[in-house]
């Protein structure tokens, strides 16, 4: 079940089967909080099926949601690292199943498979390059931009058209790209009564058209 974890891809057969062994299989419904910034925790999860949003929030309630993972995905690989609090807090989005290993089963798995070491490393720093890229879209890019990519990241091929097929409120675009429903609520409007999208009869958003450069 981990051979499909990006992280584990490079592994072989013996190391995946060891870490199997250790991990333990979980389940979670909706809304649970599986973790919260700034506690600490030692465990890193992999996502089996459902889906997790990994946001922060602030003492008034504000939140800006950094991620949206779903099956073959992982979080809280930090703590693997280091003994730091958690950066981020995470929450089930629907019900998930999840893979568990604690760190001291991961440092032992280390010690025992050094020539394993550099594809673990190789695996996390092809995250560190999937966060320093939405970082760069966070600072570089304008609102309609970031909405924008958003679209275009959860949008999938369906005939002539892309489809969101995920529930998706005004306000959790607006929790990804970091500014209030009322400007991604405009894009929005902007982008429908120009013919470049549409909500289907099943509040799907339908992109018909390529999205401009600009707004």
């Amino acid at each position: 079940m981990l051979e499909k974890i990006p992280l584990f891809a490079d592994l072989d057969k013996a190391e995946l089967e060891f870490l199997t062994r250790r991990a333990v299989t979980r389940q979670y419904p909706r809304n649970t909080i599986l973790m919260t910034e700034g506690d600490y925790s030692d465990s890193l999860y992999c996502i089996l099926s459902g889906r997790v949003k990994v946001f922060l929030n602030d003492d008034d309630g504000k939140e800006v949601i950094l991620n949206v993972q779903g099956p073959g995905e992982y979080f809280g690989e930090l703590a693997l690292l280091d003994s730091g609090p958690r950066s981020a807090s995470v929450m089930a989005l629907e019900k998930c199943k999840l893979t568990v290993i604690s760190k001291a089963d991961f440092e032992d798995f280390l010690a025992k498979h050094e020539t394993a070491q550099k594809k673990i490393m190789l695996g996390m720093i092809k995250r560190l390059r999937a966060l320093t890229e939405n970082v760069r879209t966070l600072a570089l890019l304008d609102v309609y931009g970031r909405v924008a990519r958003v679209l275009l990241q959860l949008a999938r091929p369906v005939g002539d058209v892309l489809v969101i097929k995920e529930d998706l409120r005004q306000q959790d675009i607006a929790n990804r790209v970091g500014s209030s429903r009322e400007m991604v609520s405009r894009i929005l409007k902007d982008l429908r009564t120009g013919g470049y999208i549409e909500i289907d009869e099943n509040k799907h958003i339908v992109i018909k058209e390529r999205l401009p450069a600009g707004w």
